[in-house]
């Protein structure tokens, strides 16, 4: 008897459990699991399904942006100005169907979003050390006490001259040349703002020269770095550079 009575008891937690799931707890006993009950939580679970189905989290973008960088949501929250989504909790969810949308769009522009995101975090990295260098910017700085003499005064100075443009262009064309005769599109990207990176070679880096990987970089520095005196000095932007030898260049 005792048996029998602990059975009906579990059944009767499940009933409760599940009762409880399809939200008729609240309804008279006879009416909680009604057929009307059943179809109503049943309608409610597959719009849940469908609700789920029309948003992604930020683990899905390697499937339908083709992109793997922890940074993705921000950067296209904050880059391209996207704004169907919702935030629950520490998570974002964004509507697939513009993130689609998005794919679409970078894919018809040729755009690797990975590659554009490290692009934006190198340009932006370089216009610190260059505003740094401008400024005289201290790496950090610590509040400090100290006495200034009281004679200390009128020691001051004038902006220095600037590198002539034409001395500058000639510099500028030198890293061309270079670039053709080292091969060096082997090794870096040229972006149509003049803007150069070292291609991504993670897999093979660690069998390369160090001496090598210096190289393509101080070049990518010093290219990024004559493109943006050139400039500031005559207040456009240099001709773009397309790294193809003008013999290989397809004529129309």
């Amino acid at each position: 008897m005792k048996e029998n009575e602990k059975i009906l008891s579990e059944i009767q937690e499940l009933k409760n459990l599940v009762a409880r799931l399809i939200r008729s707890d609240n309804l008279p006993k006879d009416h909680q699991f009604s057929q009307e009950a059943i179809d109503k939580a049943s309608d409610e679970f597959q719009k849940l399904l469908r609700d789920r189905e029309e948003w992604i989290e930020d683990n899905d973008f390697d499937k339908y942006l083709k992109a793997s960088h922890r940074h993705v949501g921000k950067f296209i929250r904050n880059e391209f100005g996207f704004k169907n989504y919702f935030k629950k909790g520490y998570d974002y969810y964004y509507s697939k169907k513009d993130i689609i949308a998005l794919a679409k769009e970078l894919k018809s522009r040729n755009v690797d979003l990975d590659r554009y995101i490290e692009l934006r975090i190198d340009q932006a990295d370089f216009e610190k050390r260059v505003q740094s260098v401008i400024h005289n910017i201290p790496k950090k700085a610590y509040q400090k006490t100290f006495r200034i003499p009281e004679e200390l005064r009128d020691i001051i100075t004038s902006p220095g001259k600037r590198p002539d443009v034409e001395v500058m262009k000639a510099k500028l064309q030198k890293l061309k040349e270079e670039f053709f005769e080292k091969q060096f599109s082997d090794y870096i990207d040229i972006y149509k703002d003049n803007y150069a990176m070292v291609k991504e070679i993670y897999y093979f880096e660690k069998y390369l020269e160090p001496k090598i990987r210096v190289r393509y970089s101080r070049w990518c520095d010093e290219f990024n770095l004559v493109n943006r005196i050139i400039e500031e000095i005559t207040s456009k932007k240099p001709e773009r550079f397309i790294p193809v030898p003008e013999d290989k260049m397809i004529r129309l």
